[in-house]
């Protein structure tokens, strides 16, 4: 077998098992209904780092029927929320930010479907909120801070908006006059400013923190390999995931009442919760120190995080205030990034970039400058895989003239294996003794394709978890690159006016879509570029490899098969050119029409090479 076949089938078989392994155990996840849940409480926060005094613990209703969500919404006197972006409501028992959507994003594709909930109050199925407080410590009782349950009053305007911050007001009754001025920015960051003022004769301290808690899991979960759902926080520069499944095995901390996991951060971070495309997080303000608590409440079924700052020290006549922010919207990157250039640490890697972050982070950031450019993510695609088949354009050179020697040197090899006989040693010595003069690299026929596979596996996650993809369009039926192929054989490649099979089903599978099949035709076409193996092993798995990889891709996002097809088509192109450029013509047509072929080239005589025929008799010679 020669070298350079040797090494493209090392290569593709590489690719080959990858992509199976993955596609076998991980595959494409499938929507998780909402869970229902007939109680649920209020959450109040954990303890106090340096409070002397008892922390405070839940508080609340203890089984409360579920609501529908008008019905919640409407057991307390509430604030609107009103921007451009945002829309929902602050109830003013507790304060709690527990109303919120965004305008931007509908939960599908459809332009009549209803816009993305983000957080939803107490009394709904999957209740997601902000809550904040202060836990009392020396001087103080737990009913003498503000808590889940405090029922503030409003001053002044009724109304949150860009211009117009709203505040709230509490008097304990007992010297203490706390206030909560909430205000908003152009995109998804809240600024929460808490301050108490001290009216009476004694010192107090007590501590600000901050609560995101949800009622058990989140119901569009999608449990995928390839996406972190769950705790996300940094910790003086140390990134934090923890998923959901792994909040119940935390070791339970009697000062936190739950089972909790617990970081002193010592001047910048962040905590709070992530799902596939949305993100709440709280963000105390950038070189203060904080406990940074995840928490999980077995009793109730309720997922915590806190960031609890230091405690503050009010002597009578004083006023203390403390400002932390909230963040709660869409992860998208431009948003993000705008953020953390405003000091917050690290809040670019909120979003997922996975293992190949080195490599997930350049392609996404020019995939989404090639969007701006062109206006359409399926052109920026294409784009993205013209610039990255041009970077790696010197090494596909490079690996094809390495081939070209190999070639050169294929009677040198073939003696090298008549001396050497059974002796493997002796061969190879002999061969890489022949690769160092000649200076030739065996396996640089290999690199162009190994690199292919970081660099597809970077490409899906960057499809799969950036929300800039999630129903981006392209043009025809393909309105969505970060689903899969809509159309199918069955209706005819979308000319039909009926949908296909459902994505992830077996139908699905067997009856692909156009983008599946003209990935199959251009692997196809890329082997063309060469005459088949005579090795039958060889020739075998080049005929079926096209087809294998048709079927499994075919379930993977669009933008991804998109991605593939451009890459084949540019590969073929490349190739066919630097051949061309050796002096090397290859024939194409003639590849296929021997590909066609069901018979071998007859030998001299008329008769198959490989036929096992036995020849007539001639006729008898005398005697």
């Amino acid at each position: 077998m020669d070298d350079q076949n040797k090494n493209l089938i090392l290569a593709t078989a590489l690719s080959f098992l990858v992509i199976l392994v993955w596609f076998v155990m991980f595959p494409p996840p499938e929507p998780q209904p909402l869970p229902q849940t007939d109680t649920v409480a209020t959450e109040g926060t954990g303890t106090v780092a340096t409070a002397p005094a008892a922390a405070p613990g839940a508080a609340g209703v203890d089984a409360a029927t579920t609501e529908t969500r008008a019905e919640a919404l409407a057991s307390a006197p509430r604030v609107t929320i009103d921007t451009p972006r945002l829309t929902g409501s602050i109830s003013l028992l507790g304060g709690r930010i527990d109303d919120l959507s965004l305008r931007d994003y509908r939960v599908t594709k459809d332009p009549d479907a209803d816009i993305v909930t983000m957080l939803s109050p107490v009394g709904t199925p999957g209740a997601y909120y902000a809550l904040y407080g202060w836990a009392p410590g020396a001087g103080l009782t737990l009913e003498q801070v503000p808590g889940a349950n405090t029922e503030w009053r409003l001053e002044g305007g009724d109304r949150l908006t860009l211009d117009s911050p709203v505040t709230l007001a509490w008097d304990n009754g007992a010297g203490l006059v706390f206030r909560r001025v909430i205000s908003i920015d152009e995109d998804f960051m809240f600024t929460v400013s808490q301050s108490v003022q001290n009216t009476g004769q004694d010192t107090v301290s007590l501590a600000p923190y901050g609560v995101i808690a949800r009622h058990g899991l989140p119901g569009d979960l999608k449990n995928f390999f390839i996406l972190h759902e769950g705790v996300v926080g940094m910790a003086d520069g140390e990134l934090a995931e923890i998923d959901y499944d792994e909040m119940p095995e935390f070791p339970v901390v009697p000062s936190e009442g739950a089972r909790a996991e617990v970081v002193q951060v010592a001047q910048n971070g962040w905590i709070g919760f992530t799902d596939h495309f949305w993100m709440a997080t709280l963000i105390p303000q950038p070189g203060s120190a904080f406990k940074s608590v995840a928490k999980y409440d077995d009793r109730r079924d309720i997922y915590q995080t806190e960031a609890v700052l230091p405690t503050q020290t009010v002597a009578a006549g004083q006023s203390v205030t403390v400002e932390t922010r909230l963040f709660a919207g869409a992860k998208e990157w431009e948003t993000i990034r705008a953020y953390e250039r405003t000091g917050i640490e690290g809040f670019i890697d909120s979003i997922d970039w996975g293992w190949f972050f080195f490599l997930t982070k350049p392609i996404f950031w020019l995939l989404h400058e090639l969007n701006k450019l062109i206006g359409n993510m399926g052109w920026a695609i294409i784009g993205l895989t013209l610039i990255i088949k041009a970077i790696l354009f010197p090494l596909a050179y490079k690996s094809y003239v390495s081939m070209a020697k190999m070639k050169e040197l294929q009677p040198q090899m073939e003696a090298l294996k008549e001396r050497a006989g059974d002796d493997r040693q002796k061969l190879q010595q002999g061969m890489m003794e022949l690769y160092k003069k000649e200076k030739v690299n065996p396996a640089a026929g290999c690199l162009p394709i190994l690199l292919q596979i970081p660099i597809f596996f970077s490409l899906y996650k960057v499809i799969f978890v950036t929300i800039e993809l999630r129903h981006a369009p392209w043009l025809g039926p393909f309105q969505d690159l970060s689903a899969p192929d809509p159309t199918s054989i069955l209706n005819l490649f979308g000319l039909l006016p009926f949908e296909g099979p459902e994505p992830g089903s077996l139908m699905a599978l067997l009856f692909i879509g156009i983008l599946p099949l003209l990935l199959g035709i251009s692997m196809w076409m890329q082997q063309k570029l060469n005459p088949a193996p005579t090795d039958p092993t060889q020739k075998m798995v080049f005929a079926w490899m096209p087809w294998i990889f048709m079927f499994m891709l075919g379930g993977f996002a669009s933008g991804l098969v998109v991605y593939w097809i451009a890459n084949n088509t540019i590969t073929f192109i490349q190739q066919y050119a630097i051949m061309r450029s050796q002096g090397y013509k290859p024939d194409i047509f003639g590849n296929i029409r021997e590909g066609f072929q069901r018979k071998a080239k007859a030998d001299g005589k008329g008769k198959p090479a490989n036929s096992t025929a036995k020849p007539k008799p001639g006729p008898k010679g005398k005697g």
